[in-house]
C-alpha cells in the first residue's frame, strides 16, 4: 500500500507542508517494500486554480492509497474519496512524524474536509 504525504522537500525528514495542493512533493511510503520516493509536484505549485484537485489526480494516478496531511478542501477530498484514497487530517512535523503516527493509530481517516476551499 502506498502513502502519500505533502512535504516541503524529497527527504522523509521534511516538514510537511500545509497546503496539500501546493506542496512541492508528496513523499510516498510504500509498506511493502518499506521505501520511500518522492513525487515532484511541480505543475500544480503554480496553478490558477485547481490545484487541489489537480494534486489529488496525481495522487490516484500514482496508486496512492492514504494521504497523510494537515488539511484538505473540499473539492480535493470528494476527488480523494471519489477513488477509494483514505484521507487522514492533522498531520504535522516531518513525513516520517506523520507516518509513525498513521501506524500509532494517532491520525484516524477522515469524514470529511476540514477546510474551505481557497483559504
Amino acid at each position: 500500500m502506498k502513502i502519500a504525504i505533502p512535504a516541503v522537500d524529497r527527504q522523509p525528514a521534511a516538514a510537511i507542508d500545509t497546503r496539500f495542493g501546493r506542496s512541492p512533493w508528496f513523499l510516498v511510503y510504500d509498506t511493502d517494500t518499506q521505501t520511500w520516493d518522492a513525487l515532484q509536484n511541480a505543475p500544480n505549485l503554480q496553478a490558477a486554480q485547481g490545484a487541489g484537485i489537480q494534486s489529488s489526480e496525481t495522487l490516484v494516478q500514482h496508486g496512492i492509497r492514504v494521504l497523510l496531511a494537515p488539511h484538505c478542501g473540499p473539492k480535493a477530498f470528494r476527488v480523494l474519496q471519489a477513488a477509494g484514497v483514505i484521507v487522514c487530517l492533522g498531520a504535522n512535523g516531518t513525513a516520517a512524524d506523520a507516518l509513525t503516527a498513521y501506524q500509532e493509530g494517532k491520525l484516524q481517516p477522515a469524514a470529511s474536509a476540514d477546510v474551505e476551499g481557497h483559504w
